[in-house]
């Protein structure tokens, strides 16, 4: 099986992260999760750089920013999910 097109970048105890996990596992789409608790503040900062984004899930199709768990349940009312999936 090749590598998952979607990446979830997510942090313990974060309700938005596990509601990302289950939209996504729900839809039959594989990720890769990627938990930035041991990572150092330098390794966070390249990532704020990389989206703006300070808060987590952080979920990127592809190389494309989806965004967060709102933006993951946006695209999922709209059927988009399958080009999430596909990495688009």
């Amino acid at each position: 099986m090749s590598d998952p097109r979607v990446t979830l970048y997510s942090k313990d105890y974060c309700p938005y992260c596990v509601n990302a996990k289950r939209l996504l596992s729900s839809r039959g789409i594989p990720f890769k999760e990627i938990n930035l608790e041991k990572w150092s503040d330098e390794q966070r900062a390249e990532l704020f750089k990389k989206t703006g984004m300070r808060t987590v899930p952080q979920i990127f199709s592809g190389e494309r920013l989806v965004g967060g768990y709102t933006e993951l349940a946006a695209e999922d009312g709209r059927d988009q999910l399958a080009a999430v999936k596909e990495g688009r």
